[in-house]
């Protein structure tokens, strides 16, 4: 494989999520704290919202991990679930029997979640409720996620809930038929890119957990610019063109990637890019083009001659129609 190549232990941008390459930006660990401290502070709703590839996983791992022990969590991956089976897919997840009658029943998977939440409450756990890719929930199963919130005692919600998920979330959140549930967003935060000094570390930081000796320079940080221009800081596609170009240095025997490694695996992985040789060649066809026409003026000014005025022509007589109503103007 091409990382034995470059020295390493294994192939180090890969987008499978492994713990090992948690890379915690000031962004990441900022989106985590809101998130900590939303489920501490015994808040009802803690929304997490990013672009594809930013890292919401990693940071749904982080916080899964720093959960504190007394915390029951259900995880639901599958948003493209009606009321019934959220309900089902979460008493499942806490471990709550229910009758298979039950199953179609709101009331009655409602009445199990709220007895499971009380006995926790009673002996001191919390209980957690993550749903990813909350973007595609549908609105009649949002409004059974915010009447689960009306499960507390005097002092605190019984579920905390967590909602993930891309941009549009929070968009969604806006619309007035769901304002009582916004209203009990207790914390939020959005997940930005990595910015291109992030980008640079995020690179030394993968390259390092997979084995790079120090003093080995794969990615020069000209190449760590234009990187982060063409992947804008999305964590996601750093990994896929790094591992392009990587794979591109190995075919080549060459000991780092260059920017033409770079132009050819954003060809692969986002789509078709003008190369730099490209724009020069239109650059010097425009030139060309405007060169030819001064060429063209000038041969045209010699052969006009001296102080010789340029022909305009006169304006058409146009004949009086017979019996047009045109009036005069007015005598004064």
């Amino acid at each position: 494989m091409y990382y034995q190549y470059f020295g390493l232990r294994e192939a180090p941008f890969s987008i499978a999520v492994n713990p090992r390459y948690l890379f915690m930006s000031h962004r990441h660990r900022d989106a985590l704290a809101h998130l900590l401290y939303g489920v501490g502070a015994g808040g009802a709703f803690i929304v997490l919202t990013g672009e594809v590839g930013t890292g919401k996983t990693t940071i749904n791992r982080a916080l899964l991990e720093q959960l504190p022990d007394d915390a029951d969590i259900a995880i639901v991956l599958n948003p493209a679930l009606d009321a019934a089976e959220l309900l089902a897919t979460v008493c499942d997840e806490l471990g709550i029997a229910y009758d298979r009658e039950d199953a179609a029943s709101l009331k009655a998977l409602t009445d199990r979640l709220h007895r499971f939440l009380l006995d926790n409450h009673a002996r001191g756990r919390r209980t957690v409720l993550l749903i990813d890719e909350a973007q595609h929930l549908s609105f009649p199963v949002l409004e059974q996620i915010r009447l689960l919130t009306n499960l507390e005692t005097d002092s605190e919600k019984l579920l905390h809930i967590i909602l993930i998920g891309q941009p549009e979330l929070a968009a969604m959140l806006q619309r007035p038929e769901l304002r009582q549930l916004n209203q009990r967003v207790t914390a939020r935060y959005n997940l930005e890119p990595l910015s291109r000094g992030e980008t640079g570390a995020y690179i030394r930081h993968r390259l390092q957990v997979a084995g790079l000796g120090p003093g080995t320079e794969l990615f020069p940080p000209r190449v760590v610019r234009a990187i982060h221009r063409h992947s804008r800081g999305i964590p996601r596609l750093i990994n896929l063109l790094c591992d392009r170009m990587l794979l591109g240095a190995y075919g080549q025997e060459a000991p780092r990637v260059d920017r033409r490694m770079l132009r050819k695996a954003v060809r692969e992985v986002i789509g078709e890019m003008p190369s730099p040789r490209d724009g020069r060649a239109l650059r010097y066809a425009a030139l060309a083009l405007a060169g030819l026409a001064l060429v063209v003026f000038a041969w045209w000014a010699l052969l006009r001659g001296p102080g010789e005025e340029p022909a305009v022509a006169a304006p058409a007589a146009y004949p009086a129609a017979a019996g047009a109503g045109v009036a005069e103007p007015a005598a004064h």
